[in-house]
């Protein structure tokens, strides 16, 4: 069974910062793009940022280029986002997904989400 599972939620302050991950259980997604999306209350989810699978090509929605950053650990079935300068409107669950298509469109898997909090 394939599970996605994200770590590293939780409430900050306008300004700060949060780190997350997501391992990958149950199938390698090595040769895969992965990447996050998020939802907001009441908005669609959308595409955040993705990686290729050597971790030399990474891509970002324009709300977040300039302050957040994803890696991948190929080898451990790893990613993570590196979120600074995080504002109030970047509130919203987080989810993992792969394998994400050449055109930032989901895959069939995704984790449960991880809520994200931007508030003084």
């Amino acid at each position: 069974q394939v599970q996605l599972v994200e770590s590293g939620g939780g409430l900050v302050q306008p300004g700060g910062s949060l780190r997350l991950s997501c391992v990958a259980f149950g199938r390698s997604f090595s040769r895969d793009d992965m990447g996050w999306y998020r939802q907001a209350p009441g908005k669609e989810r959308e595409f955040v940022a993705g990686i290729g699978m050597y971790g030399g090509l990474d891509y970002y929605d324009s709300a977040v280029r300039g302050r957040f950053t994803i890696s991948r650990d190929r080898a451990k079935n790893i990613i993570y986002l590196q979120m600074n300068s995080l504002k109030p409107e970047d509130t919203a669950v987080y989810y993992c997904n792969a394998p994400i298509s050449a055109d930032k469109r989901p895959g069939n898997y995704w984790g449960p989400g991880v809520q994200v909090t931007v508030s003084s």
